[in-house]
């Protein structure tokens, strides 16, 4: 055998039975498999390098004997994207997302259920119950109809229909159960001692918590890729890990993968991990930031963050908590609404739609990186854990579609009822923004950043002639303006706007690289609206002063 299971509390080693969930000396329910790491730390390296590219890569690392690819749905090895206008907006270059959303249910519990099932389906087991708040049941479910086992699928009545009928639609049964994820969770343990069946109890699960640290050994492997051989190792860690929680099991799972491969001399060090919550129920964030050594559960969370709800953790804190710690690494928390905006800036800077739980994840990013957590040239891979379902209208505001009739043919000619269509698509009645910068990617990055944020017809100009010429010509609502550039500088097109009485009032801020002096301070004072260093975009003080300029 190649591996044991340890006791996280006595020490006692045991073998692996899928239907023993506690340790046979001391009774805890916390275990975790343990492997040779001196023997497939030489071994392994060789053996992958024909294999392919998915989560029995390292099949070795995982407590499945004889994995049977017959179950497989191609699970595993995720691609790792560059965020590129995301660094150029944080100033944070080196961005990477694990993209989960690409697994075979499109969250990156396929992990959890796809090596689980396997333990499962090895030990003869043929059903199952989970609590979930919708992620986890579906992937389960995909995967349990696959190796022909009933599941049991134990949901609170706020997951969406969609996301239900979706686990209805592989063969389970689903129960729901109007209270919260923690109550279900009680109930769902209920049915499954009362039935004796086999219940799946998250981040104390030994098969989820081996799953979920595959994505470290993928990272490991990508960002190499990437960027090639860190020293003396083999393999590159990033700085940084991110990822929102509810329970934690994510990574509690992804720190045990590190710290195997650091084990075994493939990697030396650990990166930081950053744990994010919603504000409305972040128990581990708020019990951290009090120094507390056991969580303060949440009796009744408050976030629409459904997969993001879980109000007692219980001890996955105390062990996350030691690996945030131990790695310098810090918990945050945001607001649902600061989740959801970020995932407009997501979808509309790098074209990924992903969960709300995602989005928190991101805004976390943010927020540290604001605070100066996260340092610039630090590298972050952050975890998007799913793709968004159908968008609801608390997500998208108002005012996302339009409505065009188009008019019939008796009403007007075929080609004037298309024209008359086409106007009504897209009216002149968005704020003109004329953006004068020479760099083409400070230019693209307003331009992003305006449009993640809202409705604007942008105009653009290379240098300070050009953009006045524009200016002129078009007479936008604002001017975001920069200051050193060829053929005119920006002060002197700020002086020639204001000797001109169209183009006396427009609103002009100011977006430069260059630290100011007293005196050119002076220069602008009285002829502009704000001024701001690029970089500085983050905070949101930019988009604040165009909508304070605009309304």
């Amino acid at each position: 055998m190649t591996f044991i299971i340890k006791c996280l509390d006595c020490g006692h080693n045991a073998p692996y039975f899928p239907t023993s969930t506690t340790c046979p000396k001391c009774g805890s329910q916390w275990r975790e498999a343990e492997y040779d790491y001196e023997l497939f730390g030489k071994t392994l390296p060789d053996k992958v390098k024909t294999r392919q590219f998915d989560l029995w890569r390292y099949r070795e690392l995982l407590p499945v004997r004889n994995p049977n690819t017959s179950l497989s749905l191609g699970e595993g090895y995720t691609p790792l994207i560059r965020a590129g206008n995301l660094g150029l907006m944080l100033g944070c270059p080196n961005i990477f997302i694990k993209d989960e959303r690409q697994g075979p249910t499109a969250s990156f519990k396929d992990r959890q259920a796809a090596v689980t099932i396997a333990a499962l389906k090895e030990a003869g087991i043929t059903e199952m119950v989970a609590a979930s708040t919708g992620n986890v049941a579906i992937s389960y479910s995909a995967y349990a109809s696959r190796a022909g086992m009933k599941l049991w699928a134990f949901v609170t009545s706020l997951v969406p229909a969609v996301k239900m009928r979706e686990i209805a639609l592989y063969g389970s049964q689903v129960i729901k159960i109007t209270g919260s994820y923690d109550q279900c969770k009680q109930v769902a343990a209920e049915f499954a001692r009362q039935r004796k069946l086999y219940l799946d109890m998250g981040a104390r699960t030994i098969t989820s918590i081996e799953a979920m640290k595959t994505i470290a050994f993928e990272i490991a492997d990508q960002l190499t890729d990437i960027l090639g051989s860190g020293e003396n190792t083999r393999l590159r860690t990033p700085d940084w890990y991110v990822q929102a929680i509810s329970g934690g099991m994510g990574p509690l799972g992804v720190h045990k993968g590190f710290r195997e491969m650091q084990q075994m001399g493939w990697v030396d060090r650990t990166p930081a991990f950053a744990p994010i919550q919603a504000d409305g129920c972040a128990p581990m964030v708020y019990s951290w930031k009090k120094g507390l050594a056991k969580a303060e559960p949440v009796a009744s969370p408050k976030t629409h963050i459904e997969t993001l709800a879980t109000g007692d953790p219980g001890r996955a804190y105390e062990f996350l908590k030691g690996h945030v710690d131990s790695t310098g690494g810090a918990f945050e928390s945001v607001t649902d609404e600061e989740a959801f905006r970020a995932m407009h800036v997501l979808a509309k800077m790098e074209g990924i739609s992903a969960e709300p739980a995602a989005g928190a994840a991101f805004a976390g990013l943010f927020k540290l990186i604001r605070a100066g957590v996260i340092k610039p040239s630090e590298t972050v891979v952050i975890n998007c854990t799913g793709h968004t379902m159908p968008a609801e209208q608390r997500i998208l505001g108002e005012n996302w579609a339009r409505d065009v009739k188009f008019p019939s043919l008796t009403q007007a000619p075929q080609e004037e009822g298309l024209l008359s269509a086409l106007t009504q698509v897209a009216p002149e009645r968005f704020p003109k923004v004329a953006i004068v910068e020479d760099t083409l990617e400070a230019r693209r990055l307003i331009r992003r950043i305006l449009q993640s944020q809202g409705n604007f017809t942008i105009l653009e100009a290379e240098n300070g002639r050009a953009g006045l010429d524009l200016i002129q010509r078009e007479l936008p609502d604002l001017v975001v303006l920069d200051l050193m550039m060829p053929e005119m500088d920006g002060y002197s097109v700020i002086e020639a706007l204001r000797a001109h009485p169209e183009t006396a009032t427009i609103p002009i801020i100011v977006a430069t690289a260059k630290e100011l002096t007293a005196d050119e301070k002076n220069r602008l004072s009285g002829h502009i609206q704000a001024l701001l260093q690029k970089g500085d975009f983050l905070n949101d003080e930019f988009l604040e002063e165009v909508r304070s300029l605009l309304k």
